[in-house]
């Protein structure tokens, strides 16, 4: 080959070979270190053994090529490199007769991706464990699961990294010394158990989205580890409170770019630029949300999501309110609007619409085609119209979504006079129940159940 003849430049494939490495460490890492806990139940040795596999692949792939399971790879790797380094430390300190049958039958399971989750799953409820302090779960969750450095979570809670140092080794102490297992809890343990982890990731969030000190207002690494995990918790266990929860932190966060300002300040809801509301997570968490709350079995987490979107004003709506007609003696006898309030009332509606908050609107025939049903104990009696009283008679209403009260009622003042122009009449506005006048487990349980289309209650 002459000087002139270009030639292969192996820096290059060196230099892409561990671009692949390092983006395998971010996507991966945590997922094989949640393995390599289940396989040597340590997290210390389980640490330095993936470590020790990244190490090798950096070694080898370049060489040899990337393996057609990267992730499988590295488990294999990480193991036997822990092996090796627990076999060594046993000159030091001898290792249980029945080490190598349980190490061999720890590992010489095949795994499927799957069951790679259900370690990711393990690993999460193992660091919520409620014999660890609410804080040593908190950090032990940050540097175990997302893998954070102890000196971001000690910088994100502003606590030394020493004492945070030491508060994670106090809780890996525990874990051990106390026997706590590395396993999903039984089905009548979960609610508890799940409860701690939800606790944790709500706590994440909330420092994340409103920092309790520092000199920013909010923390968006920490937030998007809540989220992260909060998914990684839906994906592996579909519980309807973890849904209500993710769904929670999306509904929130997803007003995180509207929040401050350039200065820091915070910018108050009522103030905030909604265009720069991230309407994806809107969306995400409006779907988690109602999956949760029609199955009957969710918290606290789930009903403050359900009032979140509310508070997310998608389109910019909040609350329903009915517009009432009351009926007067010319309604009540048949005797139709005049052309010109039927005109007024067909623009009124017209501006409802284009400012898009009108949701119906219908006049009512009078009462001399309809019946009242008057309830005596068990007994009811049907009467047919038309009934003397007219005050609390309806003629008609419209209903609109509008985002405050004081909304509603300026729109009330433009409704043209239901009588005509210079007679005497009235007009009531209403706000609808919400989904938060409810309380958990209200009887809101069976409306849901009804199906609104057939008019029909489900069997």
């Amino acid at each position: 080959m002459t000087n002139n003849e270009p030639q292969t430049d192996l820096s290059v494939t060196v230099k892409a070979a561990r671009a692949q490495v390092e983006a395998i460490y971010r996507a991966e890492s945590r997922r094989v270190f949640a393995t390599l806990v289940r396989l040597v139940g340590n997290f210390d040795v389980a640490e330095e053994a993936l470590h020790d596999a990244f190490h090798a692949a950096l070694e080898q792939w370049p060489r040899d090529g990337m393996p057609a399971n990267p992730r499988a790879w590295l488990v294999s790797t990480g193991r036997f490199k822990a092996i090796d380094g627990i076999r060594r430390h046993a000159r030091f300190e001898p290792l249980p007769e029945d080490f190598d049958d349980k190490l061999a039958a720890q590992t010489s399971e095949e795994r499927d991706d799957e069951s790679l989750e259900d370690d990711r799953l393990r690993l999460i409820f193992t660091c919520c464990h409620p014999a660890l302090s609410p804080d040593a779960q908190v950090a032990l969750t940050l540097r175990e699961v997302c893998g954070l450095t102890t000196e971001e979570i000690a910088y994100a809670f502003l606590t030394p990294a020493p004492t945070l140092a030491q508060r994670i080794v106090r809780a890996k102490s525990k874990i051990r010394d106390a026997g706590i297992p590395y396993q999903v809890p039984a089905l009548d343990d979960l609610p508890d158990r799940l409860d701690s982890v939800l606790r944790v990731i709500y706590l994440v969030f909330n420092e994340g989205y409103s920092a309790s000190s520092g000199s920013t207002l909010t923390r968006h690494d920490l937030s998007a580890e809540a989220i992260r995990l909060g998914r990684l918790l839906t994906e592996s266990l579909p519980e309807p409170e973890a849904q209500g929860l993710l769904a929670l932190v999306l509904l929130h966060e997803s007003r995180r770019a509207a929040r401050s300002a350039a200065n820091g300040d915070l910018i108050l809801l009522d103030d905030q630029d909604r265009a720069l509301w991230n309407r994806s997570q809107i969306a995400e968490g409006s779907v988690l949300v109602e999956r949760a709350w029609l199955s009957g079995q969710f918290g606290l987490y789930t009903v403050q999501a359900a009032i979140a979107p509310n508070q997310t004003g998608e389109g910019d709506i909040k609350m329903r309110f009915m517009i009432i007609v009351k009926a007067t003696k010319d309604s009540e006898v048949g005797v139709m609007p005049g052309e010109k309030l039927m005109a007024a009332m067909a623009t009124f509606h017209e501006e409802l619409a284009k400012a898009g908050v009108l949701l119906d609107a219908s006049g009512l025939q009078a009462s001399s085609k309809g019946w009242r049903i008057q309830y005596a104990a068990d007994k009811r009696r049907i009467i047919d119209g038309p009934f003397a009283e007219t005050k609390e008679l309806i003629a008609g209403y419209t209903i609109i979504q509008v985002k405050s009260r004081e909304e509603a009622l300026q729109w009330t003042k433009r409704f043209p006079n239901p009588a005509g122009e210079g007679k005497d009449a009235e007009i009531e506005v209403r706000q609808f129940f919400e989904l938060e006048d409810f309380a958990p487990g209200a009887a809101i349980e069976r409306f849901r159940e009804i199906d609104l289309s057939g008019a029909k209650e489900k069997t």
